[in-house]
This record gives structure tokens, sequence and C-alpha cells, in this order.
């Protein structure tokens, strides 16, 4: 189903696909500030990921390097707005074969 903000933005939403770009969401598994949290990603182009993020309210200093850290109220959210819902163990796989995957022992 096309996210409102997708639409806004001119852009086709074919299920989790927007234009070339496929935004992905994982479970909300991590514990951080007493919440639990999720992982927001592109498998193409990190740009792109922004504008995705910008328009559903994701401030970008939830980004770390290669992923937005998302709450887990704002899951149901993004998947509606057109991001696919993958587990984490997958959304991993398609970042590394994006290689837009910054490892952990490349981080600052």
């Amino acid at each position: 189903m096309p996210g409102i903000a997708a639409k806004r933005a001119g852009r086709r939403v074919r299920g989790n696909r927007i234009g070339d770009m496929t935004v992905l969401v994982d479970d909300p598994v991590w514990p951080a500030h007493g919440r639990l949290w999720a992982h927001l990603v592109s498998d193409s182009d990190l740009a792109e990921l922004h504008d995705f993020a910008r328009m559903q309210g994701i401030p970008r200093r939830a980004f770390d390097q290669d992923h937005y850290d998302v709450p887990a109220d704002a899951v149901p959210r993004l998947i509606a707005a057109g991001a696919g819902h993958v587990s984490g163990k997958e959304l991993t796989r398609r970042l590394i074969a994006s290689g837009l995957r910054v490892r952990a022992r490349d981080r600052h």
C-alpha cells in the first residue's frame, strides 16, 4: 500500500520499492533509553534513505553511518509508507550486498 508521503514526493511506490530503491525496516528488538528500536536502511542509495526518513519524520540525528535507529512505535508507519518489513538477518544481508554497510571496526 503506498504511503501518503511517498505519493506527495511524486514517487511510484510498489510494495516496498520506491523508484529504484528499496527501504527496509527490521523488528524493534534493540533496547535503549527505555524503548525498543529497529533499523531503517536502503539497499541502494543513502540520499534517498535520508529523503524517506525525512518525509516520515525521522530526525537526521537518528542516522548511524549506514542506517537509522527508529523507535518501535514508528515501524508500522514506516511500513505503511512503503518500507519493507524484514528480519534483522535479512536486513543485514541486503545492506552488505548493497555495498553501503559500514562494518563495526570501521565505525568511529
